[in-house]
């Protein structure tokens, strides 16, 4: 159900249940954790993707019986939001309800022309957890958020652009070409930082967590190596320490 590839420290995970348009159960979540746990500990950058034209459909509504599932969702959506590494969603065809988590749990998107995306739990008599309102909104902007979860509206990869969601207009080819430009990069700058975009002024642990990162990166070999790489004009190697 889960496919993974890593190919120069990029890895693709790919979702392969064509027959729900990749909508995800249970068995696909778990395959999913140990994807992005594998990815974490061999790669630079993540690509999450879907085979067969579509993206991921949503849930599998057909096993759901209860809100376990979304108990379980919320755990591999915070550690794929969570993940230390760059992580891309590349989005084609639809991209409804849990699809729309995953690319919001991404830090980049990339989509093609015929992407469509939604969060329609009023059609379902369901809720998303406040994760997923938060960043929905933070992603789309408030209006085209309460626009898709209080009307049901689908948007379009033209939306998309638009509204600043994605950042790239592409297919995976396009995914990945952003994801390579990741991987000769800083570590503990990138995984410092991406620690900085989710801490809230108020939270004082999160704001301690970053500063930690913010001394850590500081104090580096890699700081020393990308100024020594800077002084003689090549490209730094960085060790991630």
């Amino acid at each position: 159900m889960i496919s993974s590839r890593t190919t120069d420290r990029v890895t693709v995970l790919t979702l392969d249940r064509p027959e729900r348009r990749n909508a995800l159960n249970h068995d696909a979540l778990d395959e999913l954790e140990a994807g992005i746990v594998d990815a974490v500990a061999q790669s630079r950058a993540l690509v999450v993707t879907g085979a067969a034209g579509h993206f991921c459909a949503g849930a599998d509504l057909t096993e759901l019986e209860d809100v376990s599932f979304t108990d379980r969702l919320a755990e591999v959506l915070d550690l794929l939001s969570r993940a230390p590494i760059t992580t891309v969603a590349a989005i084609s065809g639809s991209c409804m309800g849990l699809g729309m988590q995953l690319a919001v749990a991404c830090d980049l998107r990339v989509v093609t022309d015929d992407a469509a995306f939604a969060v329609p739990v009023a059609r379902l008599g369901l809720m998303v957890n406040h994760w997923t309102l938060e960043r929905v909104t933070r992603f789309w902007g408030e209006g085209a958020a309460r626009h898709m979860v209080l009307t049901g509206a689908v948007l379009t990869a033209d939306d998309a652009w638009r509204l600043g969601f994605t950042q790239v207009r592409g297919d995976l080819d396009a995914a990945l070409e952003l994801a390579r430009r990741a991987v000769d990069l800083a570590p503990l700058t990138q995984a410092g930082s991406k620690l900085g975009f989710d801490t809230h002024g108020g939270d004082h642990a999160d704001v301690a967590r970053y500063e930690a990162a913010f001394a850590t990166a500081w104090s580096s070999d890699d700081l020393s190596e990308g100024r020594s790489a800077f002084r003689e004009r090549r490209t730094p190697e960085f060790q991630g320490r």
